[in-house]
């Protein structure tokens, strides 16, 4: 079973394309593992993987540009189900003997596409007309011998071919993105009748998997765990919680800066739903005292890093010295790496030394344990959804994201006890609304952000006052990497803005930030 899963992967080749993980999670989603490899990798090395399927990506070049990526021949020649999209369907015609011009006749974002459904493969049980998402200087205008031509558009007379002899398909646009209205059935009647692939990609099948693995790694050994409240750790925890039971032991740093509820969340909740044995590290004083006069952000977030990382080096020694009397160590940390960390890293053997740089809060060199990294395989949706399969309470599993030195990074100014418990307020009283009204699928974050060192003058009571202001900045995202403001119905606002300079006595005015990603970040600081 521990390779059941994996076996006869679908792999994505990236030419460079903004798409490419979305291509992967797209075919996740009709419940095939998909991986991403570099179009650099050698045509021996992709076959001795066996893959199911392989799917050509887009890409920015011009089939024409100097040193534009191509395409081995030897791909299509190896009886292996292809799938090119975009530059991957270019650089097939030209592989297979056609022709790829530049026509002058280039198309970009919504195109209508004729289709022919009843002759074709990709196209099956769809209308002829549908609308495509194009991105394209090139058009290929003329297929290759033996491909049949089952779509066109006004810009592209060959704007999809299939050879089902050969299982070889392609389509000028991109299924993958939402834009494509049959986008999404489009890849699947490649994967499903050209590729013949049903799928057992499942949050229960990956559970089932990633237990076995996670026993045949650890053995009897001890394992711990940074928990921080957020999807990834926890879900990595219960995981691990479910394959190896009290070997595991999590490591959850309460440094005082996290928002109301969050700690018992974590204490009571999440041990509740799992069962794991919980060290809870009490650091508040500790940290306040660390932070004390300090208002640069960055030299906020080294000290909060620095004073983690203490922490939790502690507790793995105290955790290391009460080894049971059959003398297990604890081996293993348990780290929740996910899969598009992998693909940005160039990839990586999941086993090696804690560096600095590891997100599980920056440990020492020589503090050295192997990893585990059971959701290294994921993308952050299928986190969510192992992470329900396995019980983890639906606060934490659909938690925005948060960062690492929590308010720390939201108080903009010095950080004092007085001043996390005013911001502590206000987050409290944002996310209940939004929560009310049944936004918080639609945001992917909303920091509510504290100005520490900017007073205003306001009126409340009859009397005036000097108070703080309250920053919200909601954002709707896919990844982080970039990010547009969300547009919050206005009664929404204002329901947070009442109960906001109502309730919360230091807080006077608040304001919404309304800045994209770029140029502003989504934190402030």
């Amino acid at each position: 079973m521990t390779d059941a899963l994996h076996a006869h992967p679908v792999l994505v080749v990236d030419y460079g394309a903004q798409y490419a993980q979305l291509i992967a999670r797209r075919v996740r989603e009709a419940d095939v593992f998909s991986e991403v490899v570099p179009h650099t990798t050698p045509v021996a090395e992709l076959l001795a993987r066996d893959p199911g399927a392989i799917i050509l990506s887009g890409g920015p070049a011009s089939v024409y540009s100097e040193g534009a990526p191509r395409l081995d021949p030897a791909v299509l020649e190896a009886g292996i189900p292809v799938f090119g999209m975009c530059y991957g369907f270019q650089a097939m015609a030209m592989a297979l003997g056609g022709e790829v011009e530049q026509t002058g006749l280039g198309e970009y974002g919504s195109t209508q596409a004729q289709v022919q459904p009843d002759s074709s493969t990709l196209f099956t049980g769809q209308p002829i007309s549908q609308s495509v998402w194009m991105s394209h200087g090139d058009s290929v205008t003329q297929a290759p011998e033996g491909m049949q031509v089952t779509a066109s558009t006004s810009g592209a007379p060959v704007a999809a071919f299939e050879d089902d002899e050969r299982r070889l398909y392609g389509v000028q646009w991109h299924p993958e993105v939402m834009h494509s209205s049959f986008g999404q059935r489009v890849l699947e009647n490649f994967l499903r009748r050209g590729a013949g692939l049903e799928g057992s990609w499942t949050p229960a099948s990956i559970v089932e998997e990633q237990v076995e693995k996670i026993r045949a790694q650890v053995g009897d050994a001890r394992v711990i765990c940074g928990l921080s409240g957020g999807v990834d750790s926890s879900v990595a925890a219960a995981l691990v919680q479910k394959a190896v039971g009290d070997q595991l032991t999590c490591v959850f740093v309460d440094h005082g800066l996290l928002r109301a509820g969050e700690a018992e969340q974590v204490e009571k909740d999440f041990v509740e739903a799992t069962g794991v044995d919980l060290v809870v590290v009490d650091a508040a004083e500790r940290f306040l005292d660390a932070l004390a006069g300090v208002s640069d952000p960055e030299t906020k977030r080294k000290i909060i890093g620095r004073e983690f990382i203490r922490c939790f080096e502690q507790a793995a020694r105290d955790i290391a010295g009460s080894a049971d009397q059959e003398g297990h160590p604890v081996q293993f940390l348990v780290q929740g790496t996910l899969y598009p960390d992998v693909v940005e890293s160039g990839g990586g053997s999941g086993t090696a030394n804690i560096k600095s740089h590891h997100n599980v809060g920056g440990l020492p060199e020589d503090l050295q344990f192997t990893l585990v990294e059971p959701l290294r395989d994921l993308f952050k949706d299928e986190v969510r959804q192992v992470g329900l399969e396995l019980g983890v309470p639906e606060t934490i599993v659909w938690r925005q994201p948060f960062p690492g030195p929590g308010l720390g990074i939201r108080i903009v100014g010095e950080v004092t006890r007085e001043r996390l418990e005013t911001l502590r307020a206000a987050d409290a009283i944002a996310r209940e609304e939004l929560t009310s009204a049944g936004l918080d699928r639609d945001i992917w974050q909303c920091p509510v952000v504290l100005l520490a060192d900017v007073r205003s003058v306001g009126v409340q009571g009859d009397g005036r006052t000097y108070g703080h202001p309250i920053v919200l900045r909601p954002v709707s995202s896919e990844d982080a990497m970039t990010a547009d403001w969300s547009r919050v119905p206005y009664d929404v606002l204002s329901a947070i803005s009442t109960r906001i300079t109502n309730e919360v006595r230091e807080v006077n005015r608040v304001v919404l930030d309304v800045t994209s990603k770029p140029p502003g970040t989504i934190e402030w600081e």
